[in-house]
């Protein structure tokens, strides 16, 4: 089983400019995204201030969102990386099999990636992704680069709307045909 500690609390700033996108997205009927939480289940709570200080996840997580958008099924998750190498470490296994499988069901599925070091949101197509991730299973890296991404998947923020990712499945879609 895989523990809970403060660093399951990483990517939360990431995470919160999402929620607050997709709520917006909601309510101009764009779209309805939902955050899937993993359950966990808890060992140890510090009483003094109620806070979870241990915790094992109780099953593997898919993926971070989940939802719809104008009639098109989505699921990405979202990921936060400091330097300008992204290590797909940080995706698993089973979130690869999940996005795959979803994509089998004519779904969209991608990552939404925060690079600090740049200040910056990309949108990472699931196939771009799969093709990291076949290169590392046949001994090549273990990462990818900034520089690797297409500049054209770079997210703008605009309108109020902080992680503003619809024109980039609208750009992964055409991409496909």
């Amino acid at each position: 089983m895989a523990t809970w500690n403060s660093r399951g609390l990483r990517g939360s700033f990431l995470e919160e400019l999402i929620n607050l996108t997709n709520e917006k997205y909601r309510v101009q009927k764009l779209a309805l995204i939902q955050k899937i939480p993993t359950p966990i289940k808890p060992i140890n709570i510090d009483q003094s201030t109620r806070h979870i200080t241990l915790a094992y996840f109780e099953q593997k997580s898919t993926v971070d969102y989940i939802g719809v958008v104008q009639g098109i099924p989505v699921c990405f998750d979202a990921k936060e990386c400091v330097e300008e190498r992204f290590p797909l470490a940080n995706i698993h296994e089973h979130q690869m099999q999940f996005m795959a499988q979803f994509e089998e069901q004519d779904g969209i599925a991608f990552l939404l990636i925060y690079f600090a070091c740049k200040d910056c949101f990309m949108y990472l197509p699931f196939e771009k992704l799969k093709a990291f991730w076949t290169r590392m299973e046949k001994g090549g890296r273990k990462s990818f680069t900034f520089s690797e991404l297409d500049p054209a998947f770079e997210l703008s923020t605009y309108s109020g709307t902080f992680v503003h990712y619809l024109e980039k499945i609208s750009l992964d879609m055409q991409s496909r045909t």
